[in-house]
């Protein structure tokens, strides 16, 4: 069955945006939010930034229909830039 996925990215406050809509759509999140500190560092990049440590990198949320948001922390420390709109 195919399905639709929609990926937001947001400066900084992607859990507080993903905890509301899971209040609204009344789901559970697809698995555990993962952080950036989760992961091992990158070889070749600089290390991640201690405030960024607790971002999220990934969460996932079913919704309707089979739809699924998914949304990421998108800091400008790692040479991400935010376009709201």
């Amino acid at each position: 069955m195919a399905r639709v996925s929609t990926y937001l990215n947001f400066n900084r406050n992607t859990e507080a945006a993903f905890l509301f809509y899971k209040s609204v759509f009344g789901t559970e999140f697809a698995g555990p939010i993962a952080r950036f500190g989760d992961g091992p560092g990158c070889e070749g990049q600089p290390p991640l930034a201690e405030a960024d440590r607790n971002l999220v990198m990934h969460v996932a949320l079913p919704i309707l229909g089979g739809h699924v948001l998914m949304g990421t922390d998108a800091p400008e420390s790692m040479g991400f830039t935010v376009t709201s709109g």
